[in-house]
Order: structure tokens, then C-alpha cells, then sequence
């Protein structure tokens, strides 16, 4: 396969990009790995472990921190399970090249709205709705680059688990973490601070492919020589970024996250294209 030196590297890489924009780290790993030879099916499989060691690696940290909204985590994702069993479902009948341009067009919107919010450290105020207001969705955390607390309410959950619903299909159909969709439905729909929304989308992630991986593993596509040093790489990586994310600027973090998006955003054109 691949030399175990550079999937480390590659996977300690993933592991902090992953943990500190709230993707799987996937992103990183499964293209380079088909780039240096993996078959596709093995790189997919190796990315599932990838995206679980990253959210247990970091999701710990972020928790005893009390910077995930492990409420608003639990509610959106039962929408993003439903979503996602949904998009295997039809996944014949809908052509792949048709929700390629849509997402595309998704992430430029969030592209747009993510960016407008420049360089605001401190989330607006918002007014919640009722369901809002009965589940309690609010919270604060310790911002280490600020020193201070940061308090915070979130406001529309029935129209972020409607958009968690959309994010999980194309997890379902396209075989992809979702993870940019959750972070902008997690901003732009329901107001979070882009740290709670960065470490809240890692915590769901983890609990969406665990369930795919087990797919891969009965398959028998999950090779152990190589998932092995990228479970290591990856959960040291993503421990890094856990222990690192709270001492970095939201501003910072959010122009992270619109460099990944783009990149994102263009693999879904070219797909779309080629498709």
C-alpha cells in the first residue's frame, strides 16, 4: 500500500484541519490517498476512520470545555441520520451530477453569509423562537482569546434540522461528511458562535460515520494496515487542534473555514462537470 510515514504525516495533518473547521478530515485524506495509489472504495473506508478519530480526538476537549451544544447536537442529529438514510435510498434515482451543482450553489451562499460576518468575535443577540425556548437551546463557554465568557442563544432549530436533513442526504448519496453544510446551517440558521459551531458539527460527525464505517468493515474494505496509522495520526491531530482551537480568534477560525469551503466548492464543480 502506502508508506506508514507519510499516511502518520498525512493523517496528524487531517486530524488538526478536521478538528479546528469541524470536518471529518476526510476531506484531506481520502484524495490524497487515491492520489498515491489506494483504490477509491479502501481510501473511503480509511477516511469513515478518519472522520471518528478526529471527533473522539477533539470532541473531548471541546466538551470539558463546554464549548459543544450537546442539546443542539442530539436534536440536529436525528434529522441528519434520517437524511442520510434517505440519500442511500435514492440514491439511483437522483443524478448525482444535478445535487453536485446544487451543493455548489449551497456553499457559495454560505460562503457569502459566513463572510459577511468578518471579523465579529462575539455572537449578535438573537430573539428565539418558542421550540428554541423549550429545548433550552442556549449556552455559554470561556473564549481563551478573549478572556472572557461568551453567552450565547440559538433560534430556529425546526429550520436547522430541516437543513441538517438536506446535509445528511448528500452525506447519504454523494459519500461525503457533510461537514461544511453543518457548519454554514449551523451559523447561518441557527446563530451559533463559530466556535460552538465548529466543535458542535465535529461531535455530530463522529456519530454519523460510525455508523457508515460499520458498513465498510463487514464489507471488508477497511484495511487495517493502513487505518491503523491513520486512527494514531489522526486522533493525535485532532487532540492538537482541540487543545489549540479555543486560543484562536473566532475570526481566524471563520476565514479557515472559507478557505476550506471554497476548495470544497470547486471539487463539487468539477465533479458536477465530469459527473
Amino acid at each position: 500500500m502506502v508508506d506508514v510515514i507519510t499516511v502518520l504525516l498525512l493523517s496528524i495533518l487531517a486530524g488538526l484541519l478536521g478538528s479546528l473547521v469541524g470536518l471529518g478530515g476526510s476531506l484531506v485524506t481520502t484524495p490524497a490517498l487515491v492520489a498515491l495509489g489506494v483504490p477509491v472504495k479502501y481510501a473511503i473506508a480509511a477516511g469513515m476512520v478518519t472522520i471518528i478519530a478526529t471527533s473522539s480526538g477533539s470532541a473531548s476537549s471541546y466538551v470539558r470545555e463546554k464549548i459543544v451544544n450537546v442539546k443542539a447536537a442530539m436534536f440536529l442529529e436525528m434529522f441528519t441520520i434520517v437524511g442520510a438514510i434517505a440519500g442511500a435510498s435514492v440514491t439511483s434515482i437522483v443524478p448525482a451530477k444535478l445535487l453536485y451543482f446544487f451543493f455548489a450553489a449551497f456553499l457559495l451562499t454560505s460562503f457569502v453569509g459566513i463572510g459577511r460576518r468578518g471579523r465579529e468575535e462575539v455572537p449578535q443577540a438573537v430573539n428565539q423562537d418558542g421550540l428554541a425556548r423549550w429545548l433550552q437551546l442556549e449556552g455559554s463557554y470561556h473564549d481563551k482569546s478573549l478572556g472572557k465568557d461568551v453567552n450565547y442563544k440559538l433560534t430556529r432549530p425546526a429550520l436547522g434540522g430541516a437543513g441538517m436533513f438536506v446535509a445528511g442526504i448528500a452525506a447519504g448519496m454523494l459519500g461525503i461528511g457533510a461537514g461544511a453544510f453543518k457548519v454554514s446551517i449551523h451559523e447561518l440558521i441557527l446563530k451559533m458562535p463559530s466556535k460552538v459551531s465548529t466543535t458542535t458539527s465535529s461531535f455530530i460527525i463522529g456519530m454519523t460515520a460510525l455508523a457508515g464505517a460499520s458498513v465498510y468493515i463487514f464489507s471488508g474494505l477497511l484495511y487495517l494496515d493502513l487505518a491503523a496509522p491513520m486512527m494514531i495520526g489522526t486522533t493525535l491531530g485532532a487532540f492538537l487542534g482541540g487543545r489549540s482551537l479555543n486560543r484562536i480568534r473566532s475570526s481566524t477560525l471563520r476565514r479557515l473555514f472559507l478557505v476550506v469551503v471554497l476548495l470544497i466548492m470547486v471539487e463539487m464543480l468539477y465533479k458536477g462537470v465530469t459527473a
